[in-house]
Order: C-alpha cells, then sequence, then structure tokens
C-alpha cells in the first residue's frame, strides 16, 4: 500500500481517484468542492489544503482544468510545493501548456522532487472504465515508480520523453480528436442531406477504412442528439488555443486545427460551450442549414 495523494475530484478526476482507492492504497483527497461522499465512504481522508495532500503523500496526484490551475494548485498559499519534501513526486494528469510544465518541473525539481506530466484521453467514459491513454513527461526514474499506479487507471500508458513531452503529445492527440469529429460531422451532414439515413450510413462506414473511435462513439452521438459532456467544449477549446499558441511560437501553420477552433468558437457563441465536444457538428449543421437528424 503506498501513501498517495489526489488534488482534483471533477468528472475525471473523481473516477480515477476511486480506482487509486480500490486498489487498496491510502490516498489523501482535496477539491475546491466537497469530496464527493463515495471517495470519503471508500476511505479517502478529506485534506483542507494542497498542502496537507502532499504533506501525506509520497506521490501526489493533480487533475484539474488547466494551466492557471494547476499553478495555483502547486505555488500558491497552502499549495502542493509547501507540503513537499525530497524524495516525493507530483503526477500532474491535467492537460496544460507544455512550456509552463516544463517551468513547473523545474521549480518542483528544485526541492528534490520528481515532476510527471501525464495528461490522459478517453474522456469520462475511460476514467470511469480505467481505460486511459496516459501520455507521460519526465525522468524515468519516476516513471518506473508510478507505471504501476498508472496502469490503474488506464490501458495504454507510454513515456514519450522529458517534462513537456508528455502535454505536447496530448495537444497533438487533441489536434486529430478535433479534426476527425469534423471530418465525421460533415461526411454526417453530407449523408444526411442527399437523402441517405445516417445511422446506416454510418453503420456501414464502421466496416472500411473510415472507421475509427470517434465515428463510433461521436457519430453516434450526433445521430442520437446526445451532446451531454463526456468532454466539453470549453475544454476542447483550451487545448486548441494550445495547439495554436505553440503553433505560433514555432512558426508554423496549423490551419485545419484553425478551422475546428472557429467551429468550436460557434458553438460557445450559441450556448454550448458545456455541450460535448462532439456538438461541433451542430456548427456544420448551422451553416448547412440543415440536422443530421
Amino acid at each position: 500500500m503506498s501513501n498517495l495523494g489526489f488534488i482534483g475530484l471533477g468528472i475525471m478526476g473523481r473516477p480515477m481517484a476511486g480506482h487509486l482507492l480500490a486498489a487498496g492504497h491510502r490516498l489523501a483527497v482535496h477539491d475546491v468542492n466537497p469530496v464527493p461522499g463515495n471517495l470519503l465512504e471508500a476511505g479517502a481522508v478529506a485534506c483542507k489544503s494542497a498542502k496537507d495532500v502532499a504533506e501525506q503523500s509520497d506521490i501526489v496526484f493533480i487533475m484539474v482544468p488547466d494551466t492557471p490551475h494547476v499553478k495555483a494548485v502547486l505555488f500558491d498559499a497552502g499549495g502542493v510545493a509547501e507540503g513537499l519534501s525530497p524524495g516525493k513526486i507530483v503526477v500532474d494528469m491535467s492537460s496544460i501548456a507544455p512550456l509552463a510544465t516544463k517551468e513547473f518541473a523545474k521549480a518542483i525539481n528544485e526541492r528534490g522532487v520528481d515532476y510527471l506530466d501525464a495528461p490522459v484521453s478517453g474522456g469520462e467514459v475511460g476514467a470511469k472504465a480505467a481505460s486511459l491513454t496516459i501520455m507521460v513527461g519526465g525522468p524515468e526514474r519516476a516513471f518506473e515508480r508510478v507505471k504501476p499506479l498508472f496502469d490503474k487507471l488506464g490501458k495504454n500508458v507510454t513515456r514519450v520523453g522529458g517534462n513537456g513531452d508528455g502535454q505536447t503529445t496530448k495537444v497533438a492527440n487533441q489536434i486529430i480528436v478535433a479534426l476527425t469529429i469534423e471530418a465525421v460531422g460533415e461526411a454526417l451532414l453530407f449523408a444526411s442531406k442527399a437523402g441517405a439515413d445516417p445511422a446506416l450510413v454510418r453503420q456501414a462506414l464502421m466496416g472500411g477504412f473510415a472507421s475509427s473511435r470517434i465515428l463510433e462513439v461521436h457519430g453516434e452521438r450526433m445521430i442520437k442528439r446526445n451532446f451531454e459532456p463526456g468532454f466539453r467544449i470549453e475544454l476542447h477549446q483550451k487545448d486548441l488555443n494550445l495547439a495554436l499558441d505553440g503553433a505560433r511560437a514555432l512558426g508554423i501553420a496549423l490551419p485545419s486545427t484553425a478551422i475546428a477552433q472557429q467551429l468550436f468558437n460557434a458553438c460557445a457563441a450559441q450556448g454550448g460551450k458545456a455541450w460535448d465536444h462532439s456538438a461541433m457538428v451542430k456548427a456544420l449543421e448551422l451553416a448547412a442549414g440543415h440536422d443530421i437528424a
């Protein structure tokens, strides 16, 4: 049994923390909201601050929405940094800016503590099923120590390089996901407008080269009009902002990523920032004057 900490118990963090508890570890937890009752019943220890979590834990996991939140959790008064001592490990599983991640890692390393950036893909479904893809940046010694815990949270765990590389990989993932959602939306919209049954078209495409997890899951959402969030548009907007900001810094163009972001922006302008990101199709439907279903 390990002494673990978990900060950030939202849509993703709550089930992830639950898996660590189910594996028999002692878990100290903290969130800006009250700790979910099911975690307390399973044995989680609620802490008043991130500092308290770090003091009680050998490995501290963080899962919060954006770069400023991670910075606050780490370095604000009562933050994780104040509770660290040499030999501990900080694992940030949020999706944030790669450059900021490198800065955070450097500051944590100065305290004799290893830092892993370990963003995930798979959404709420993957978090609940412990089937997340986990992209890890940081020293190999820390990765090997945390790997058995990652295996309780995901099915595809890869160390991709040093600090910041995990976040870079996640940004690349989000580019692919956004552009594939756009492609699926355009294809089903075309099929529906042409008079075909989009559900049957999707079924046929699932057996061919166009098959993808996005076509399977998000295509079904588009047809059934189920836009309750597994991953909110506002979070994907944040991720694509990281991609576009990074592209400017690197001096490269990401034209299709920019288009996908504009489609998300159009949804947000219609009050849809909390819709599931598959609802990007609504912006395409508005432009076409036709709904898939």
